[in-house]
């Protein structure tokens, strides 16, 4: 599956424009990914924080009868998003914390949000996907980090979205090949320990 960028310069939040995208226009797949969001948003409504220079990107797709159901690509895309952030982070620990967070070196980097919509009797997943790219937010509840602190790089948000979408094409180009198990088994080693 071949996933079309949506690029802009700035949204409310790129979830809300994959909603729109789906909804007007008629799109099946995309990525959206913008530059700036301004209004960002987290599990149960709850404000996502996000800073200019980071990454806010949404994929969204129509859940065919073939394909894992939306438990499944809790963890899938945990995974998938791990190996992208492994590949600028290789010495570092990278974990998931469920249902949705990421955390690289015990802090948090990376939130996923999944929603849900259905049009025309079709069922579609977008996933929301925020790395804190040069910045990260002060949270109560956990440390957070940056790729910029845990690397000393410079990294462009734009290319982190296209090494996002190859990994999720590759996935869909392989779903034949698809076994839940393996993923749960691979996410037990990367599953966070509290």
């Amino acid at each position: 599956m071949k996933f079309k960028i949506f690029n802009y310069k700035e949204v409310n939040s790129t979830n809300d424009v994959a909603i729109d995208l789906i909804k007007k226009k008629n799109y099946e797949k995309g990525i959206v990914f913008a530059l700036e969001q301004t209004k960002g948003r987290g599990r149960y409504g709850r404000k996502w924080i996000s800073e200019k220079g980071n990454l806010f990107t949404s994929i969204f797709f129509n859940l065919k009868k073939n394909f894992p159901n939306i438990e499944e690509f809790t963890l899938i895309n945990a995974i998938l998003n791990i190996d992208v952030l492994k590949s600028y982070c290789k010495k570092s620990k990278i974990e998931f914390k469920k249902p949705n967070d990421i955390f690289l070196n015990r802090k948090k980097i990376c939130g996923i949000l999944q929603e849900t919509i259905v049009k025309d009797k079709k069922k579609y997943l977008i996933i929301g996907i925020g790395i804190n790219v040069v910045s990260n937010p002060l949270l109560k509840k956990y440390k957070s980090t940056n790729l910029f602190l845990e690397t000393k790089k410079k990294n462009d948000p734009k290319k982190i979205v296209i090494k996002i979408c190859n990994k999720y094409s590759i996935f869909f180009q392989n779903l034949s090949r698809y076994n839940f198990k393996n993923f749960k088994s691979k996410s037990k080693n990367l599953l966070m320990r509290v």
